[in-house]
């Protein structure tokens, strides 16, 4: 199953479900409702990878009682390059919550079957906690054997079964199924089944195909099997919903309504503040502060990322379910569901109006489009509001000091609030940037002459999540480390500037942070044979401006490319000249126009003896159509190509 089991889990949320409970894997034959396959003969060989997909076999029971997934793997080694990939068998679960059973591992050669399994002799059984560096603990088993003996031309078979049921969703099921190997595969199946009359439905995205619905003693069944099938590709620079290519979603939860309700009282009763606990204090010392709700908010959220760090629990019912906010306060540490009902339990006793709100990390694009599921969430946040405005507000950032306001909608694009009456999605609306987030300004002092090396002084002012970022490198490391790292990335791109002093300075107040450098810069004024004069060209921002790669044939081929937004970057370019600036001249553009979704404005010019280039790009929309990426790209080219230079007299 795609994105399941067999994989260690590396989000905020685990898929937990408490039946068939068992700290080690059983070793036998798959379930009787299994219809298992014969391994079909290797497709032709030509232009194959190096590791050939013989049976890629997917069957689903959905059930209100549990579920229960069995997985195939047949695969051919066609080249000595693939034997590293397939150095050893391993599969994941959670020992509280569910249950593994590894039916075959065995090697197929010349026709004859090398038995690996030997009823898991060799099957190493841990407890691995993968992403403890990462401040995550999630309690799950690893069941690994390594591959002994495999040689180019065999065939590796293995198949097993995961089994269990989903506390917090009850008798809800939720399955996916996916095209996710290399090259053609000889045969391809996903096979779900249900209790007919369960309330299941189904959505395939492009290039899955249409599976057939049918049924048969008492059960639905739904199937696609598709032989000498190829994974469908996503279009290059297309937004996440277009990517997602060759899936299959069931699930059983009959609207996002549903799953808003579910979750609402785990949250409710984990939002609560012991009377005796010493939190009040805090609370009470920002209430005294202020009575401005904006004020209170603000404080309850920085209360919240300065005194507990962040540490993912999802032992146990940890993976949904939130530990209570007076244990997140008195381990001083918690996921972001233990964050976020810490926050709201603040936020509750400073009169502020919150909930909690499910978002997805990286997946939110076309959320609105899937089937509804626990499954599509994997963070959660708060929704506040304050004065009719919403504003989203994540306990598991750090450093955040310049206010509500300075605080940028998240980018997850989609939310699900929590409230025991229910909700349907709300979309997050991130508004293009009205202020530069990168404010870069180069000036070179050129007035000792064209030969001598030229005084600089640059300075980059950051504001949002950037200038944050930076708060945070000062805070965790030396001076000496900082100013050397600037150093090195300075010399691999302006090895022709000489820096002698590094400044830095935090502008919290107006969510800035602004670093400062100075030293000197050996401009290179080169003669321009046709004129007999010499230039000195800049490099501006937009000398590197990419254009959309064309597409392949395939799904979504016309999809839109997505753009970087929100995006706003003002660079200014100042050479003071000699002589006051008699004589010289400038070449370069100005005016404005907007291109690939972005509105580009640039201006050239001298005025009191500076010669000055400065260019505004911010991005309009997030994404553009193929058709205008197409015109977008020869407009890049026009951009890129375009002088900017200082001309010096005769």
């Amino acid at each position: 199953m795609l994105l399941r089991f067999a994989t260690t889990l590396t989000l905020a949320f685990v898929i937990a479900a408490p039946a068939l409970a068992a700290p080690k894997p059983a070793y036998g034959p798959p379930p009787k409702w299994v219809q298992v396959a014969e391994a079909p003969p290797a497709p032709p060989a030509d232009n194959a990878p190096a590791v050939q997909t013989l049976l890629d076999d997917n069957q689903s029971r959905l059930t209100p009682q549990g579920d229960a997934y069995y997985n195939r793997r047949v695969r051919k080694i066609l080249k000595a390059e693939g034997l590293p990939s397939m150095t050893s068998f391993s599969v994941t679960w959670d020992p509280d919550d569910e249950q593994v059973t590894v039916h075959t591992l065995r090697i197929i050669r010349d026709g004859k079957t090398i038995d690996l399994l030997d009823k898991g002799k060799k099957m190493l059984v841990l407890r691995r906690e993968r992403d403890l560096e990462r401040a995550m603990l999630d309690g799950r088993m690893s069941a690994s054997q390594q591959i002994e003996g495999l040689q180019v031309g065999d065939i590796l078979d293995a198949s097993w079964t995961h089994a269990g049921r989903d506390p917090v969703a009850g008798n809800r099921s939720y399955d996916m199924e996916g095209l996710s190997f290399p090259g053609v595969a000889s045969r391809y199946r996903a096979r779900l089944s249900w209790p007919t009359g369960t309330p299941v439905r189904y959505r395939t995205t492009e290039g899955f195909g249409e599976p057939k619905k049918t049924e048969a003693d008492g059960w639905t069944f739904l199937e696609l099997d598709a032989t000498n099938i190829q994974a469908p590709k996503p279009p290059v620079g297309a937004p996440q919903r277009y990517r997602r290519l060759g899936t299959l979603e069931a699930s059983s939860f009959a609207s996002w309504n549903e799953i808003s309700q579910i979750m609402a009282p785990l949250y409710a009763r984990a939002a609560t503040i012991d009377p005796a606990s010493d939190l009040r204090a805090e609370i009470a010392a920002i209430a005294q502060k202020s009575a401005d709700p904006k004020v209170r908010a603000f404080e309850a959220l920085k209360l919240v990322e300065d005194k507990t760090r962040y540490f993912f629990i999802g032992i146990g019912d940890g993976g949904y379910v939130p530990a209570p906010a007076d244990e997140t306060w008195r381990r001083k540490f918690g996921d972001c569901k233990g964050k976020t009902v810490l926050l709201l339990a603040i936020l509750k006793e400073l009169g502020v109006e919150a909930e909690p709100a499910l978002v997805s990390l990286g997946f939110g694009d076309g959320m609105d489009e899937r089937l509804p599921s626990l499954a599509a969430f994997n963070h959660v946040i708060v929704r506040a509001t304050v004065g009719g405005k919403v504003y989203w507000l994540d306990g598991t950032r750090t450093g955040d000091r310049s206010g509500l306001d300075a605080l940028k909608p998240p980018p997850h694009r989609w939310a699900l609030p929590i409230r025991p009456a229910g909700s349907d999605l709300e979309a997050i609306v991130q508004p293009p940037l009205d202020a530069p987030m990168i404010e870069a300004r180069l000036r070179f002092d050129a007035t000792k002459g064209l030969d001598e090396r030229a005084g600089v002084s640059m300075s980059t002012r950051l504001t949002g999540d950037a200038a944050n970022a930076m708060r945070q490198a000062v805070a965790t490391n030396t001076r000496t480390d900082l100013e050397r790292a600037f150093r090195q990335q300075m010399s691999a791109g302006m090895s022709w500037v000489e820096l002698e002093k590094i400044d830095w300075q935090d502008d919290a107040q107006n969510d800035a942070f602004e670093l400062r450098a100075s030293g000197t810069a050996d401009l290179d004024w080169r003669k321009n044979p046709d004129l007999g004069v010499r230039e000195y060209k800049v490099s501006t921002s937009t000398n590197q401006t990419p254009g959309f790669p064309r597409r392949e044939p395939g799904p979504n081929r016309d999809a839109p490319y997505a753009v970087a937004f929100p995006f706003y970057v003002r660079a200014t370019t100042e050479i003071v000249l000699p002589a006051g600036g008699k004589g010289f001249t400038v070449r370069g553009p100005s005016g404005q126009e907007t291109v690939a979704g972005m509105e580009l404005r640039r201006a050239s010019g001298i005025e009191n003896g500076v010669a000055r280039f400065i260019t505004d790009m911010r991005s309009l929309t997030p994404e553009i159509s193929a058709a205008d990426a197409e015109a977008a790209t020869r407009s890049l080219r026009r951009i890129a190509a375009e002088d900017s230079l200082v001309r010096a007299p005769l």
